[in-house]
């Protein structure tokens, strides 16, 4: 070859890895403290320890991960692994990978471990409250430091107090404080002592054009055929695995053994299929309205209301919402409000639409400042997908804090929502549109009143709040978040132990509402 050629080779080869670093930049942009830190945790065995203390941000981590060969912009695909793990998908695209693709050979060409990604996934699932437990139990051994659960895992494997072998001190751990993470260790088990290893040392495939389908001269365990007629069966296993969970007793557990990596395979696809979930990736996440009564001029006053309206600003806020509040809104003001907002130019670029009214009610209905009452029905028909086509097949959320019935004697410091009773009240379906898309969560059942603390705020705002705080950056969607808040109230009452409240939505969703985790922590 002419050193003429050689020299463009040579200029090729500079560009090809300016080109990539770009990319990796670019991916750098979008992955905040906590994804660093679980790309550090991932990385562990990969990565030299102390070379990981090292690391302040993902840039420095594709930098050892590039020096000891593990990335490349002929195969990332170890990055793409870590970004599918930590649930950045969306950033795959910068790396010509489709969530599709990956899910398509991640079971059979794993290159972090499957002592690891148990680690990682017992980390999404132990809440803050649990962690606090762990700690408390190892006091004597854990240093007196904040820590994540990450962290934590982290110190017991460095200590030696687990490994892939041995797991009886996170056994003992889980049995007491979350049982429902052993079906994750036994699954573990299973696979570790299966014949079809899940985790292949082998690499994945570079990305090009032939990573849509199975690659030449790879052999498929099971045909089309066999994998249709096998994923007939796996809804009811997974049921059946629910229910025993949550009944508390154990499930009998599917022969992973005998199909190896393809039942893997199977069940991400019917994973796939089976969740579907509204888009959330759009230029914002969308709108939230609070309208929020303190102040009537025929009704009592609302105190503790302030609270609740501080509470949903703070948690929409983190969760990308722009939020716009409304304090002591008249039946003329609200209706201007909703014409503002049926036609807002926003909804365009949005994922979702969320309203909240912090008032007085009784059955299906609302009260404004100036003691009108407006159905709620009225309210949400303004953003059909007639009235407001900008909201046409996106996820329209309607969260009311009002009584919806019978008036119930208050307490020292809690009081009721409820005026003029409705003994006898309709569906609660009545009030939702008929049409897709929507979902109405009512601080109470029909017929009954709601309570709010004088000073604390609501019970079902208040649970609100800390269901999604606690509960989004374990990726739950909506509805069993809202379920959380169901049960979590229903355990509430009054100082006497006499009065009771229960939640309850009514929707029209076709897919799950589940919002994408903040990159930061709600600070309370």
């Amino acid at each position: 070859m002419t050193s003429q050629g050689q020299s463009l080779n040579s200029t090729l080869d500079d560009n090809c890895q300016v080109n990539f670093r770009g990319t990796l930049l670019t991916i750098d942009s979008y992955l905040g403290d906590q994804d660093v830190e679980r790309l550090k945790f991932l990385c562990r065995d990969s990565i030299a320890s102390k070379n990981l203390e090292k690391c302040g941000s993902a840039l420095d981590i594709f930098d050892y991960l590039m020096a000891e060969e593990r990335l490349s912009e002929e195969d990332p695909s170890f990055l793409a692994e870590l970004l599918y793990i930590i649930k950045q998908r969306v950033l795959l695209r910068h790396l010509r990978y489709t969530k599709e693709q990956v899910e398509h050979w991640l079971p059979g060409r794993r290159k972090v471990s499957l002592f690891r990604n148990l680690l990682y996934e017992l980390s999404e699932d132990i809440s803050s409250e649990n962690l606090k437990s762990m700690i408390f139990l190892l006091r004597e051994s854990i240093p007196k430091v904040q820590m994540t659960s990450l962290s934590f895992l982290a110190y017991l494997e460095k200590q030696d107090k687990i490994d892939e072998d041995n797991l009886t001190l996170l056994e003992d751990l889980c049995k007491k404080i979350v049982p429902n993470l052993m079906r994750k260790i036994d699954k573990y088990k299973r696979e570790k002592a299966s014949p079809f290893p899940r985790a292949s040392q082998a690499g994945a495939p570079p990305v090009t054009k032939e990573t849509e389908s199975l690659h030449q001269g790879e052999k498929e365990l099971f045909s089309h055929s066999d994998i249709n007629q096998l994923l007939g069966a796996l809804p009811e296993v997974s049921w059946q695995d629910e229910h025993a969970q949550r009944n508390g007793d154990r499930a009998t557990p599917v022969s992973v053994e005998m199909l190896g990596a393809s039942v893997d395979t199977l069940t991400s696809e019917t994973s796939t299929k089976e969740t579907a979930v509204y888009r959330m990736d759009r230029k914002h996440r969308g709108l939230c309205v609070v309208v929020n009564n303190h102040s009537f001029t025929s009704l009592s006053e609302r105190p503790g209301t302030n609270k609740d309206a501080e509470c949903l600003k703070r948690v929409f806020q983190w969760l990308g919402f722009s939020v716009h509040i409304y304090v002591n809104v008249t039946k003329g003001h609200l209706e201007e409000v909703l014409q503002q907002f049926q036609t807002h130019p926003g909804h365009a670029d949005g994922d979702c639409f969320v309203f909240c009214v912090l008032t007085h009610g009784k059955f299906g209905a609302v009260y404004s400042s100036d003691g009108e009452l407006i159905p709620i029905r009225q309210i949400m028909s303004h953003f059909t997908a007639q009235q407001c086509p900008a909201l046409a097949h996106k996820p329209k959320l309607f969260f009311i804090q009002a009584c919806q019935g019978e008036e119930i004697q208050p307490s020292v410091s809690i009081e009721a929502d409820a005026v003029n009773p409705e003994h006898v009240p309709p569906s609660l379906q009545d009030s939702v549109p008929v049409e897709a898309d929507f979902l109405l969560g009512l601080a109470t059942v029909p017929g009954y009143v709601s309570f709010r603390h004088m000073e604390e705020g609501s019970w079902y705002i208040q649970s609100l709040y800390n269901h999604l705080k606690d509960l989004v950056p374990r990726q739950e969607d909506i509805l069993s978040i809202l379920t959380a808040v169901n049960d979590d109230v229903s355990r509430q009452a009054d100082k006497r132990g006499k009065k009771k409240q229960m939640p309850q939505p009514a929707f029209t969703l076709r897919k799950k509402v589940v919002f994408p985790v903040p990159q930061e922590e709600l600070l309370l």
